[in-house]
């Protein structure tokens, strides 16, 4: 009987371990949702994983393949366990994942406007205020 686990990938290897994992038959599935940032300059959408790092596999250990086959797949770091066993996840929770639409989950950066005053928060200038001009 196929059951769901969670397994640990390598940190920005979710879609190759996912592609390796799907070409031995294990059923696969990492949210996504739609993020605003800036890159190199400009604001963009992109999708990125709901739990960076984190995907759900569904299959039959009995059967094929092994737990030691998919920990030794590439992307792959090792599953998520309480103990010896990798623990069994429910399946309810993976289909509500599952219905979770990424356009309403959008997450974006708010940037203050062109020369409103800031306040730096963090770092070595920590308390300093400042006048905003741009995002670079």
């Amino acid at each position: 009987m196929k059951r769901w686990y969670l397994l640990y990938c390598k940190r920005g290897e979710q879609s190759r371990a996912k592609a390796h994992l799907e070409n031995q038959n294990v059923e696969c599935f990492y949210p996504v949702m739609k993020v605003q940032k800036i890159y190199r300059g400009k604001k963009q959408v992109m999708l990125e994983p709901l739990f960076p790092s984190y995907m759900f596999v569904r299959f039959d250990f009995e059967v094929g393949p092994t737990f030691t086959t998919i920990r030794s797949t590439r992307g792959v770091m090792d599953f998520i366990r309480f103990g010896q066993q990798p623990k069994e996840i429910q399946g309810d929770l993976v289909f509500q994942l599952k219905q979770l639409d990424p356009d309403l989950e959008l997450a974006s950066v708010s940037l203050p406007k062109k020369g409103q005053k800031v306040q730096v928060t963090g770092g070595q200038f920590s308390g300093i205020e400042a006048i905003y001009q741009e995002p670079d």
